[in-house]
This record gives structure tokens, C-alpha cells and sequence, in this order.
């Protein structure tokens, strides 16, 4: 919390007094408030990093997604199944911890979780990322929350993908994937240009083991039960920065939380991931102009559609 002193305050009145004599001078409270004003003016022309989540029942499309805008963008993603066998691969302390956990066929502590995934965030001060697979609880959320506000890197957007359950499981039986990418087709929307084969690469197809309805169910249930009230607390903490007074200040004169980037939580509601991506396009570049696109991209519609993409609907889509 940053405090204006009298003393302050007052050299920062006369500072305005002198830059702008042919105006009459400000009453002392909107002097203080001005000043903070322009504070956080300064401080938002500079474009936020995007430190991101992207959540979503399984099959609406998050690793879909999440490939696209590593494509087109200098951005990171970053796996927490990839980081926990890094760790175990390279025999680290985390790595050895995992390991032992791992062969009793048990989950990973949240906070093993936790030393995996800040293990590597907290060596991207300068980087745009985008964080798959944790957390997946509120007790993760808040475990994550809290060690990145420490190191000062605190989240800056959430995307959450809301299709309807009956789409999920309808399409999921159609469902095939380029292993080695990552990339999903399905027959019935996206299909391959060569039938089982993948468009890049022209290497098979595969068929997950548990993309079936009874599987997808079961998870679904879990996505509600586990993630949803996860969701409601991003949905809380990105609430407007509030206005506060120290009550050992002068009535007029106010204090303000230090700025920081806020939270964004969008929600899309697009059906494909087609429909979902140009308004997630159109999210980073307004929100985060920062954002670099790579060299060989700039004159592609997307590195990796060849198809039209058709319009959505976004929930708040325009960054406040």
C-alpha cells in the first residue's frame, strides 16, 4: 500500500501548480487523487506479460487452442506432465520425490506440484507462458496464487472454454490425434485431408483409449466437482482494484494498492475450437499488444488451419 505523506503531497501540488500556472489550482483531494492517477496511467502504458490458464472440460478444445497461439505467437507452453518427467528424467531433488510417488501409482502432493511447476516459472520474468495441466483444484489455485504474487509474477488471464456437455459427447467418438503434436481431428468437423493421416507430417493417426462416452462422463464429473469452484475463485480475485484509506490519513487524502496487472477471466462459448479461435486471437492482441507474433506467421491467416474460420461468441471478449 503506497501512503501520500504531507509532505509529499505538498511538493507534488506545487509541482503541478508551477507545470500548469494558467490553470487555477486543484482542492487538496483532488490534487492527492490526481497524482495517483497519473501514477497508474504511467504504469499501464506498458503492456502486460501474459502469464496465462487455459481451462475447459475435457474435449472442448484447450490443447487445440493452446498449440494455435504457440504457432503463431512467442509464447510458452508449459506441461506439468513434461515438467515432472523432466525432473525425473534429470534426477532432481522434486524429480526423486516424484519418482518414488509415481511408482506407488499415487498423485503427486500439491505442494511436490507446486516445487515441479515454480521450478521453471520462476525463471520467466520476460516471458509470455501459458500454464497446462495445474492447477486443477482451488487448493492448487490458491497454492499457485500465492507464489507467484510473492515473486511478483501474478497471473494475468484465464480462458475458460464452456461447451455444452451433449457437444462433448457426441463428437468425442470421432475424435483423432497426431501424438507426436498434439493435433486433433475429428471426422465430423475437422477431418484430415488424408483419411487417418495427419496434415503436416503425413504420420498415423491415433485413436485415444479413453475417448469414449462412458470415460468422458466420468471425467466430466470430475471436471465439475474439481475445477468449477476453481473457476468461481479466479471469477472473485478478477474483480476491480479497489480504492482504499489509511484510517491514520487525512480524510482527503487517499492510498492506493500498488498497481499490478489484472486478473482477466474470459469465457468463450464457441462450439469448435474454429469458432473459439479468432476470439481468442483477437484477446491476446487487444489485451496483450505486447505479445510478439513469430517472423514466419505475420502473412498466415494461422500457422495451422487451412480452412476458414468462422465467427463465435465471447463473453466479455473486450479487455476493461
Amino acid at each position: 500500500m503506497r501512503i501520500f505523506s504531507p509532505t509529499l503531497h505538498f511538493v507534488a501540488r506545487r509541482s503541478i501548480a508551477h507545470s500548469a500556472s494558467s490553470r487555477k489550482a486543484l482542492p487538496l483531494s483532488l490534487n492527492t487523487y490526481r497524482n495517483a492517477q497519473l501514477h497508474d496511467e504511467r504504469d499501464h502504458d506498458q503492456s502486460p506479460m501474459l502469464r496465462m490458464l487455459m481451462f475447459g472440460k475435457p474435449g472442448s478444445g484447450k490443447g487445440t487452442l493452446t498449440s494455435w497461439l504457440v504457432a503463431k505467437y512467442d509464447i510458452l507452453s508449459l506441461s506439468t506432465g513434461d515438467l515432472v518427467r523432466q525432473h525425473i528424467a534429470e534426477g532432481t531433488e522434486v524429480g526423486r520425490q516424484a519418482k518414488e510417488i509415481v511408482a506407488r501409482g499415487a498423485l503427486l502432493p500439491d505442494q511436490v506440484m507446486l516445487k515441479v511447476v515454480t521450478s521453471k516459472l520462476d525463471f520467466l520474468h520476460n516471458k509470455h507462458w501459458i500454464l497446462d495441466g495445474f492447477p486443477r483444484t482451488l487448493g492448487q489455485g490458491e497454492l499457485l496464487d500465492s507464489h507467484l504474487r510473492k515473486k511478483n509474477t501474478p497471473l494475468t488471464l484465464v480462458v475458460n472454454l464452456d461447451v455444452a456437455d451433449d457437444i462433448i459427447l457426441s463428437r468425442i467418438s470421432d475424435r483423432w490425434v497426431h501424438l507426436p503434436s498434439g493435433r486433433v481431428y475429428n471426422h465430423s468437423y475437422n477431418p484430415p485431408k488424408v483419411e487417418g493421416r495427419d496434415d503436416l507430417t503425413g504420420e498415423s493417426l491415433t485413436k485415444r483409449p479413453d475417448d469414449n462416452p462412458e470415460t468422458f462422463s466420468r471425467r466430466l464429473a470430475q471436471f465439475y466437482a474439481f475445477t468449477a469452484p476453481l473457476l468461481a475463485y479466479y471469477a472473485k480475485t478478477s474483480g476491480p482494484q479497489m480504492l482504499t484509506r489509511n484510517p491514520h490519513q487525512h480524510p482527503h487524502q487517499l492510498a492506493f494498492h500498488p498497481p499490478s496487472p489484472k486478473l482477466k477471466l474470459r469465457t468463450l462459448t464457441g462450439v469448435t475450437s474454429d469458432e473459439n479461435w479468432p476470439l481468442l486471437d483477437t484477446l491476446i492482441r487487444t489485451a496483450f499488444p505486447g505479445v510478439k507474433e513469430r517472423i514466419d506467421t505475420r502473412t498466415m491467416k494461422n500457422p495451422t488451419l487451412s480452412r476458414p474460420l468462422w465467427a463465435g461468441k465471447i463473453t466479455n471478449a473486450i479487455p476493461n
